[in-house]
């Protein structure tokens, strides 16, 4: 059995995408919640992970007592022995063509080490509805506007290229990977054009990433230092939170 140990749903944007990836790909796992309370050595949050992994940070994949840390070896690992680990033929988790193989690779690798100003103005926080900080990042920061205008020049060719309705024709590794992205684009309210925000629907809509949103808006928890654009949790609650 597989064991996943992940942070807070309506934070943990790297615990989401491995999540969303085994949920999605019908590879069966049991969950382990390490909540954040705060990310000093001394932390229940870093003390407990730390039992885990040398890394000290989640998402970590357990398997037979073998330990995956980063989102990206845990792709990786969950693809190569997919149909191991659910028992059955599926879909593959990567493309079989070399070329989209090899350009999902890249474009997953390109969110993994980029898009800084992105994850530093916008932190992911599902419960939230933020489009006036949205609106002052794109205004005040060139950075966030310059990421935000990649990601659509590359979702847009990705789609056309494969037809759709994911970014290579049938739900993979790179959704996944760009799952926490829709999430952040959503709360912020940030402008995209019409086949963007379709994508991002698409996305919210599948099974994985429905239900970790789901888990996400019920813990209903709020961690000030993950909170920089809001006072309490009543203070730009998103509607589909109100709704949960």
């Amino acid at each position: 059995m597989l064991q996943l140990y992940i942070g807070n749903k309506n934070y943990s944007s790297w615990s989401m995408r491995p999540w969303v990836l085994l949920r999605q790909a019908g590879i069966a796992f049991e969950e382990v919640m390490v909540r954040f309370d705060a990310f000093t050595p001394q932390s229940n949050f870093k003390q407990a992970i730390g039992r885990v992994t040398p890394a000290g940070r989640v998402p970590v994949l357990v398997h037979d007592g073998l330990a995956i840390w980063d989102t990206l070896a845990i792709a990786e690992y969950a693809a190569e022995n997919a149909d191991a680990l659910r028992g059955s033929v599926g879909a593959p988790l990567w493309p079989i063509d070399r070329a989209a193989r090899a350009r999902a690779r890249s474009v997953c690798a390109e969110m993994h080490s980029g898009f800084a100003a992105l994850r530093s103005a916008c932190p992911m926080n599902i419960e939230a509805y933020l489009p006036e900080v949205g609106a002052l990042a794109w205004r005040d920061k060139p950075a966030v506007v310059a990421d935000v205008q990649r990601i659509v020049a590359m979702w847009t060719e990705l789609l056309e290229q494969h037809g759709g309705p994911m970014l290579f024709g049938g739900f993979g590794v790179a959704d996944a990977y760009y799952a926490p992205v829709c999430m952040r684009l959503r709360t912020y309210g940030l402008p995209v054009p019409a086949h963007i925000t379709a994508y991002i629907d698409r996305v919210a809509a599948l099974p994985g990433v429905a239900g970790w949103i789901a888990d996400g808006l019920a813990e209903q928890e709020f961690l000030d230092f993950e909170e920089p654009y809001r006072t309490s949790r009543a203070a730009g609650m998103a509607p589909w939170a109100r709704a949960a």
